[in-house]
């Protein structure tokens, strides 16, 4: 009688990575500092930061506690607003790019966990396979061990 063989299955794709971590590692200084930007300018911190000095400028303006450097309609304000909007736009589109790229990585990354899943899956179905072919086999000849036992 054949003895039933199983299959084996060897583990070949690479550890799963952490992305955090690479993506830490491969940041430049440029990088960091957008991201710092884009995390400080998207905050609500920010905005009412901002709100809050653009109030007391208009304030100090109309009112002349001090010396008005800035009368209405606020050319000077519209001008830093306008200086702040044009460093602040691509500093954004920036980190934005870098997450874009991040994304991807971490696209691939699920790809590659997939894939190796559903080796391992199908590595197990066959293994069971070839435990319900062996299973059969005893099955069979249990019964024709009992078959030959009442017939005795």
């Amino acid at each position: 009688m054949k003895r039933p063989t199983f299959p084996s299955f060897t583990h070949t794709s690479q550890p799963v990575q952490n992305l955090n971590e690479l993506d830490e590692a491969q940041a430049s200084t440029g990088d960091r500092a957008a991201d710092w930007v884009a995390k400080i300018v998207g905050s609500w911190g920010f905005i009412l930061g901002q709100l809050v000095l653009l109030i007391i400028w208009i304030i100090l303006n109309i009112t002349a506690w001090v010396q008005h450097w800035d009368p209405y309609p606020f050319i000077l304000m519209n001008l830093f607003l306008s200086m702040q909007a044009a460093f602040t736009a691509p500093i954004i589109m920036m980190s934005q790019n870098r997450q874009a790229n991040r994304d991807r990585l971490e696209a691939h990354n699920d790809f590659l966990i997939n894939k190796q899943a559903e080796e391992e899956i199908r590595a197990i179905l066959q293994h069971l396979e070839a435990q319900n072919e062996a299973l059969t086999e005893i099955h069979q000849l249990l019964a024709d061990m009992n078959l030959k036992r009442e017939e005795s």
